[in-house]
């Protein structure tokens, strides 16, 4: 009995021992099991944080790359990183953040280096290169706020060019750079904005192309900006040209050389000589005899073909037009509004210069002969050579109807005298050199004394003035000689030397009331004392003015 209860105890421990071994076994299980799902939940949420924060490190620029565009588009994405709910992930997360940091601050220093140009093993091409990727970038970014915050930015696809200036009491004119076609056919002038330009309008003027833009009789030209649609049916360029062109009217009352210079010489010295030759005439209305007649000037101030654009049947594409002509003032400039500030000095110089006239250091011929006499020269026993007056003869109205008796006076006060009527045909090439020979230009207020623009620095301007227009004559040339350095003389006549007192008497509007003969007007006025008055010089009265001209250039000469 003894003995099988022992036998069961030791069977009983050994069956226990068994159990606790099973139970051990299976805790090991479980815990493995356990273990390996907390191991694989945890390497799930790190694996995915690293490569989160592996694409961080991806969008930064290698070293020695690194542009303000780069570091702007990774900033965003820093910031937007997801967050976890574990500290472990924080402490990873901020790992990483400090890491990004480090690389970028590792960045910013070696780009400063090599800006600084303090890092030796980058060559200099680089840091060129480098340079103008950031000024760059940065200039897009300016120009992005500009987009974002200039109110007064152009609008895309807003038509802004040509720019049609109408505003000027005188003229009117266009510019357009860029893709200019002018098309002669039919006096057109198109401007092809580029793509980001055009808009589902164009715009159009119709202008005169002269400096008178109030002359009724002057064919306007059309100037035109193409909408987008237009654009794509631009007439094709049958020619091409590096150089601007300017169109502008020959016609108006030109062949009067005051009109001549006043209207089309002048403005076009103006509108055309800062290119200095590199530009090519489109002229409207074209005529012959000017051309011809001015040919020294015209071929002076473009070197190249001129186009008679009412008869030319090309498309002509220009990188930039001009569509008229600037003009100041009746024969005048305002050097203010001119490119390089020219002067009727600079305007009266350069015309002696196309001339080929001698320059002003080289004394007038009569000037050097007298020299030479007075220095014991050859002729030194001969009389000293008078001052030369050219005396201008009109052949029409205004003209003096005693020539003779006024030239004789004038050689009698000591002067020599030649007597000249220029015409519209004359060869201004000899013509300029025998008014540049001359110390006074002597003429009735008239067109004729236009010539001078050939006379030198301190010659003299002689101007008859006719009954009634004293104010013409010093705002048509008074003004303009003093303003070219010449010395202005006007001699006034009476009543009694117009030709309209013999004709209507003392009790004649034009004689007794000129105030009350300008309130009638400009057409009675211009009859009277333009077109019907002559002039009979009282020499006796206008001795005193030559014997006081000719004392002022003997003090001139000393």
């Amino acid at each position: 009995m003894a003995q099988g209860m022992a036998g069961d105890g030791s069977s009983s421990q050994a069956s226990s021992g068994v159990v606790r071994s099973l139970a051990r076994h299976h805790q090991a299980v479980l815990g493995f099991l356990l273990g390996f799902f907390v191991t694989v939940m945890l390497y799930t949420t790190v694996s995915g944080l690293f490569r989160s924060t592996n694409s961080i490190v991806v969008m930064q620029s290698r070293p020695g790359e690194h542009t303000e565009q780069s570091a702007l588009t990774a900033a965003p994405l820093v910031s937007s990183t997801p967050n976890s709910s574990t500290q472990a992930v924080h402490d990873i997360e901020n790992g990483q953040k400090h890491e990004v940091t480090k690389t970028m601050e590792k960045e910013r220093i070696e780009e400063k280096n090599l800006v600084d140009g303090t890092d030796m093993n980058n060559k200099t091409g680089n840091v060129q290169v480098h340079s103008k990727l950031k000024e760059e970038l940065i200039r897009q970014e300016l120009d992005q706020d500009d987009d974002g915050n200039n109110g007064n930015n152009v609008t895309r696809g807003a038509a802004r060019k040509p720019i049609c200036d109408l505003s000027d009491p005188r003229y009117d004119i266009c510019e357009i750079s860029g893709d200019a076609r002018a098309i002669g056919a039919n006096r057109t002038v198109l401007y092809v904005p580029p793509p980001d330009e055009r808009g589902p309008d164009g715009q159009e003027w119709a202008i005169r192309d002269q400096s008178r833009k109030d002359l009724g009789y002057i064919d306007k030209v059309n100037v035109k900006t193409l909408s987008t649609a237009e654009s794509l049916g631009a007439p094709e360029c049958t020619s091409r040209h590096t150089v601007p062109a300017v169109v502008f009217a020959m016609n108006g009352l030109t062949s009067n050389p005051w009109h001549d210079f006043s209207d089309v010489l002048i403005p076009l010295f103006i509108t055309t000589r800062a290119y200095d030759g590199e530009i090519q005439f489109l002229i409207t209305d074209l005529r012959s005899w000017f051309v011809d007649k001015y040919r020294l000037i015209l071929t002076n101030l473009s070197r190249y073909d001129i186009v008679d654009f009412n008869k030319d049947a090309n498309v002509r594409c220009y990188p930039h037009i001009i569509v008229g002509l600037r003009s100041h003032a009746d024969l005048g400039i305002d050097p203010a509004r001119t490119p390089q500030n020219y002067t009727m000095v600079d305007f009266r110089m350069y015309i002696r210069d196309v001339f080929s006239l001698p320059p002003e250091g080289q004394g007038i011929p009569y000037e050097e002969a007298n020299k030479k006499k007075g220095n014991g020269g050859i002729d030194d026993s001969m009389e000293k050579q008078r001052p030369r007056l050219m005396l201008i003869s009109r052949a029409e109205n205004r003209k003096f109807v005693n020539l003779p008796e006024i030239s004789a006076a004038v050689e009698a006060a000591g002067f020599e005298v030649l007597v000249m009527e220029p015409l519209r045909d004359m060869r201004l090439e000899e013509f300029s050199r025998v008014v540049d020979s001359c110390d006074v230009l002597m003429g009735a207020h008239g067109a004729a004394l236009t010539s001078f623009f050939f006379l030198r620095t301190n010659a003299v301007v002689l101007q008859v003035v006719p009954w009634g227009l004293e104010r013409e004559a010093m705002s048509y040339f008074g003004v303009h000689a003093k303003d070219m350095m010449l010395l202005d003389i006007e001699y006034t006549i009476t009543v009694e030397e117009s030709t309209l007192y013999e004709k209507y008497g003392k009790d004649h509007v034009a004689v007794s009331d000129l105030e009350l003969l300008r309130k009638q007007g400009w057409q009675l006025l211009r009859q009277y004392l333009w077109e019907e008055q002559d002039i009979r010089l009282n020499v006796t009265r206008f001795s005193p003015t030559l014997h006081q001209l000719l004392r002022t250039l003997s003090e001139w000469r000393r």
